[in-house]
């Protein structure tokens, strides 16, 4: 008796177990997870394994047809060093543009959510911004200011104790400055302590900071300490409310949408449901002139050639070969491996390695040419699919993304996140059925139901859907259940001093 099965690609020599049951040693039935792999025919010792009809390892010794195909037989294969650039950049046929419900802010960008934001320099200011956020509740701000989402205290671990120059100090500017000048908050506090390394004047890149407009500032030191600052602060807050409470919701074009895609937890399911299913939808959104951002750059190793072949030109390509690179040699310098991967969670959902992983994350990609390379947390100037260099660190990953000008966030996941990331809301995307009704309270949308035939078309539209649904003020599992507090997460770099 064997599996129920799902064969991807004709040239697979694996398929996906759907159902209990495989064959075992001596011929025996043998309990068989559903997401692992299943051998299609016999694989002989040394021979690569195939799946997506890509490679995805090889064989440690001899595999029967219908045995179980995991770490136990199977292992990671070198990678390809072929990498064809700008071969095969097709744009996508535009579409017009359909309409979201957002909010339009000065600079010609269009928010999903109308945060007031609280931001500090450094973490000796986190507390003081919480407690603003606090006693700003305590007074019943929100209430008597409807259009106001909420008031978001943005904390951290760092800005001091580092060098005030150099890659470190440049990724942590880059984060907050892009935090501060984000469209889904219609006004910012900055909070620093007043002697630390991150000035608050270094986080607005020139930009006028005015105690009376929609970006104001204090330190707790000028400000005569804790007390002081959170009534200082609270009076700032309450003079915002009152302006971005007049920033009302108005039709804005699909176009101006920039949706960050990350994948988490992921399992056997993600490569052929969930991110594919994000893929249709991404290349919908690029067809109408909007902008999708793909990252996690050590979680591509291995199928970056299916990026660099339609990248839109050769300096494209090459410039996401160069993040590889860089990432090599990091992990070099501190004696670790991009292919330590998968995570034991994503073994035990199926995958083996970070080939196989990677194949399935790239296909959030979708279709469309890849129009740009981004440094992490930097500012998205380029329209249709861009990649922004990060760490497969989720938290980490989405807080570059939102730095960059993600407005929203779309996250598959097979074994289950919990996770939210504010100001920008956040999708999850089941990848298979048992997870989206185990977890039914934090996951927005099943494509577990691709395996029983709904098309990746069809899902694709549905996730569309739900985007501009959510973009239009519908709020998220993860919203609901008050997450986003504790996942701002900057990439750190250098010697703590």
């Amino acid at each position: 008796m064997t599996s129920r099965t799902l064969k991807l690609h004709a040239d697979d020599n694996v398929s996906i177990a759907l159902g209990p049951l495989g064959l075992g040693e001596e011929g025996a039935v043998e309990a068989i997870p559903k997401s692992h792999k299943i051998a299609t025919r016999d694989i002989s010792a040394g021979e690569n394994i195939l799946r997506y009809g890509q490679v995805i390892g090889k064989a440690d010794h001899s595999i029967r047809a219908g045995e179980h195909v995991h770490d136990h037989n199977m292992s990671m294969q070198a990678r390809s060093a072929e990498n064809r650039i700008a071969e095969n950049s097709i744009p996508l046929p535009a579409m017009q543009p359909a309409v979201f419900q957002g909010y339009h802010r000065t600079d010609g960008r269009v928010g999903t959510r109308n945060y007031i934001g609280i931001l500090t320099t450094v973490n000796c200011s986190g507390s003081v911004a919480q407690f603003i956020a606090r006693e700003a509740e305590k007074l019943g701000l929100l209430e008597r200011f409807p259009n106001v989402d909420g008031i978001v205290p943005i904390a951290h671990g760092t800005g001091c104790g580092m060098s005030n120059r150099g890659e470190g100090y440049e990724l942590l500017q880059r984060t907050l400055s892009g935090y501060a000048r984000h469209p889904n908050f219609g006004g910012v506090l900055l909070i620093g302590l007043g002697c630390e390394v991150m000035q608050l004047a270094d986080l607005v890149e020139g930009k006028s900071i005015t105690p009376d407009g929609l970006l104001r500032y204090m330190t707790i030191q000028h400000s005569g300490g804790t007390r002081r600052t959170v009534e200082a602060g609270l009076k700032q807050v309450q003079s915002l409310a009152e302006q971005v409470n007049a920033f009302k919701r108005t039709p804005a074009p699909a176009s101006e949408l920039v949706l960050g895609m990350q994948c988490g937890g992921s399992d056997g399911y993600s490569g052929f449901t969930a991110n594919p299913a994000l893929g249709v939808a991404s290349d919908l959104l690029v067809r109408q002139g909007g902008t999708s951002i793909l990252s996690e750059t050590s979680e591509i190793y291995g199928a970056e050639h299916l990026l660099t072949n339609r990248a839109a030109s050769r300096e494209v390509g090459q410039a996401l070969l160069d993040k590889l690179k860089w990432w090599e040699e990091y992990c070099a310098k501190h004696g670790a491996e991009l292919d330590n991967n998968p995570s034991p969670g994503n073994k035990r959902g199926g995958l083996t390695t970070i080939l196989e992983k990677s194949l399935g994350a790239v296909a959030k990609a979708g279709q469309a040419p890849l129009s740009g390379v981004f440094d992490y947390a930097a500012k998205i100037d380029t329209k249709g699919l861009v990649f922004m260099d990060s760490p497969g660190y989720d938290p980490c990953s989405v807080t570059g993304q939102v730095a960059s000008g993600a407005t929203l966030i779309a996250f598959t996941t097979g074994r289950g996140s919990v996770s939210g990331y504010f100001p920008t809301p956040c999708i999850k995307l089941a990848s298979n059925s048992d997870l989206f009704a185990r977890m039914s309270d934090d996951m927005d949308i099943n494509c577990g139901d691709i395996v029983d035939g709904v098309t990746l078309d069809e899902k694709g539209k549905e996730v569309l859907a739900k985007i501009l649904s959510i973009a239009s003020g519908e709020k998220t599992k993860s919203e609901a259940q008050g997450y986003g507090n504790v996942e701002f997460v900057p990439w750190l770099l250098g010697a703590i001093l």
